[in-house]
């Protein structure tokens, strides 16, 4: 397992024009501008130990921050050749398993991961209601072993600002996790 730091793109880029197709063929649009609502994009997995770590806690949570009116949308990018643990039928068993109220995406291109500068996973990317890039980082402080309490303190309260209309911390911390596993050496 490769541990990899998020790489903390400008806060106020824009949310990337991209879009994914899920298992029913429906196509979902990654960007908000048109609908006023913040937008969460998370870069997850199912095999990663760091997401497993989370996992319980950022479904709750996320299905929370949707209710509330952030549009949440999760994605896999890892290369399904060498890691067919996220293959997309095991996708959306955990998406049931967890009662996941978004869509759970595969990137098969990893060109959106690419267009949000995602590198591991967990990787967090949270836009405004104007598509501007307001947090990106970490969920918590917790980590696989190292004894802090999983509690998604800094990813909710980027959400709980964002929702206000106001701008999260300006101290964001990045996200640890397993790095995206590329079909390239491009990342």
């Amino acid at each position: 397992m490769a541990r990899r730091e998020s790489r903390m793109p400008a806060l106020g880029s824009a949310v990337p024009d991209t879009a994914l197709i899920d298992g029913d063929g429906r196509r979902h649009v990654l960007v908000n501008r048109d609908r006023g609502r913040p937008l969460l994009v998370a870069f997850i997995c199912n095999h990663c130990p760091y997401v497993v770590h989370i996992l319980p806690s950022f479904a709750e949570r996320a299905n929370d921050w949707q209710r509330r009116g952030v549009d949440v949308i999760a994605i896999s990018a890892n290369d399904l050749v060498a890691y067919p643990a996220d293959a997309p039928q095991r996708m959306a068993a955990l998406a049931a398993e967890f009662k996941l109220a978004f869509p759970y995406l595969h990137d098969a291109t990893q060109e959106v991961a690419l267009a949000y500068g995602a590198v591991c996973t967990p990787d967090f990317f949270l836009y405004d209601r104007a598509g501007r890039l307001a947090y990106r980082g970490q969920y918590d402080a917790s980590r696989p072993g190292n004894g802090v309490p999983v509690t998604g303190a800094d990813l909710d309260a980027a959400c709980v600002a964002v929702l206000a209309g106001e701008p999260p911390a300006a101290a964001q911390a990045p996200s640890l996790g397993c790095s995206i596993k590329w079909r390239a050496d491009w990342a």
